[in-house]
């Protein structure tokens, strides 16, 4: 019933689009049915975040000591931090018979499309980069220093994602609720019509005078 069920699925999105949230709806929902990759990185813990449930928390001279041994399926540095998803990590969701979800950045994103992985790809995509904007300083943890980085990171996530085959699925969290149910359907192995991005061209200008000022 589900022919892409057994492969990966690939998530990604700029930060603050709301990918941890639809991630713990459908983990909740399906607490057997899915496994997520949890990636190591050299940043420190958020508070509520444990070591081997959100992140592997190491230090950079371990992470890099891990890269030196091949453990890596990809990996990145984002915002002075390394990130980098472990084939032990994939292969132990597999082993549990749970179809393995991977958290991704638009870096690792190209690194695993040089592998035999072969997963379905996932984007998620803010309905405006306003809107994005007002995510990220509603969180209340990231300095006008940490946004200005994500925002600039996030308009080069968004143009590679508008690149041909890129993605299998494009989903826009203008909704909550309605962004979860295609989001379940595809973690089902449903396939839905590739819908593609919206313009998010709104206040680009605006934008760009908050990144650079």
């Amino acid at each position: 019933m589900f022919p892409d069920f057994v492969r990966p699925l690939v998530l990604s999105g700029p930060s603050g689009v709301g990918k941890s949230t639809l991630l713990q709806r459908l983990f909740a929902e399906y607490p057997d049915k899915f496994g997520f990759s949890v990636s190591h990185t050299t940043r420190a813990p958020r508070p509520g975040e444990t070591h081997g449930k959100q992140y592997f928390f190491v230090s950079r001279g371990a992470f890099e000591e891990l890269i030196e041994n091949g453990a890596f399926i990809e990996h990145a540095e984002f915002s002075g931090n390394l990130y980098g998803t472990s084939f032990e990590t994939v292969r132990h969701v597999e082993r549990d018979g749970r179809r393995c979800i991977l958290d991704i950045e638009a870096q690792g994103v190209r690194q695993i499309k040089q592998t035999t992985l072969n997963p379905v790809y996932l984007f998620l995509s803010p309905p405006s980069m306003t809107a994005l904007r007002a995510r990220l300083q509603s969180r209340g943890t990231e300095s006008d220093a940490s946004i200005q980085k994500r925002l600039a990171t996030a308009l080069k996530e968004i143009e590679y994602a508008k690149e041909v085959n890129v993605h299998d699925v494009v989903i826009v969290n203008d909704d909550l609720d309605r962004a979860y149910e295609l989001f379940k359907r595809v973690a089902l192995g449903e396939k839905i019509p590739y819908s593609g991005l919206p313009p998010l061209d709104d206040g680009i200008d605006e934008l760009d005078a908050f990144i650079n000022r």
